[in-house]
C-alpha cells in the first residue's frame, strides 16, 4: 500500500481521531494500492475460484476479455485503505454494516486504486452517549479516475467528549 498517510480535511490525525472529528461534507483521500495478477489469482483461488479470477487463459475468452479481481478482493483492498487512513485507530468501535455495495467496473492486473471517503452524516447515540455513528460514502477509483467500487459505510466511534445531559 502506498499513497498519502491519511492527510486530509478531517480535524485530527487517524491516531487521535474521535467521533467529533468526522464532520459531514468533509472528503478524505485514503491512499492507493496497485493490484497484480498474482494477487488476483491468489485471493480468488482461496475465496472466489471462478475462472474469470483464477485462469488467465479462460478469462481471456470470457465476458471481460481477461483476468479481473473478485469484487470481494476489491472490497478487501478498499477496507485496508479505509482502516489505514480514515477510520480512527483509537476510537473505532466496529460497524453494523454497509449499504448499497456496487462493483461498478472490473479491476484488472496493473490497476492502481484510490479510495475517497466523504462523511455524509454523524449522530450521537441516544442509548450510549459515549459514542456516535458516522455514515460515509466510499468510492474507489482506478488510475483513469473511473469508479470501480461504491458503497455507504456505517461506523461506530467513541466520542472524545460526553454530551451534557439535559436537566
Amino acid at each position: 500500500m502506498s499513497g498519502p498517510a491519511g492527510d486530509g480535511p478531517l480535524a485530527a490525525p487517524v491516531d487521535d481521531r474521535y467521533w467529533e472529528d468526522y464532520e459531514p461534507g468533509t472528503v478524505h483521500e485514503c491512499g492507493s494500492v496497485t493490484v497484480t495478477a498474482e494477487q488476483i489469482v491468489e485471493f480468488a483461488t482461496q475465496f472466489d475460484p471462478q475462472t474469470l479470477h483464477v485462469d488467465p487463459a479462460a478469462a481471456a475468452q470470457g465476458p471481460f476479455g481477461g483476468l479481473i479481481a473478485s469484487g470481494w478482493h476489491t472490497t478487501g483492498l478498499m477496507m485496508r485503505l479505509l482502516a489505514d487512513h480514515y477510520l480512527s485507530h483509537v476510537a473505532s468501535l466496529g460497524s453494523p454494516g454497509i449499504d448499497e455495495l456496487r462493483w461498478v467496473r472490473p479491476v484488472r492486473p496493473g490497476d492502481t486504486l484510490r479510495v475517497r471517503a466523504t462523511v455524509l452524516e454523524t449522530r450521537r447515540s441516544q442509548s450510549k452517549p459515549d459514542r456516535g455513528l458516522v455514515r460515509t460514502a466510499v468510492e474507489m477509483t482506478n488510475q483513469d479516475g473511473d469508479v470501480v467500487l461504491r458503497l455507504s459505510a456505517l461506523n461506530f466511534l467513541r466520542a472524545r467528549h460526553l454530551d451534557p445531559q439535559p436537566d
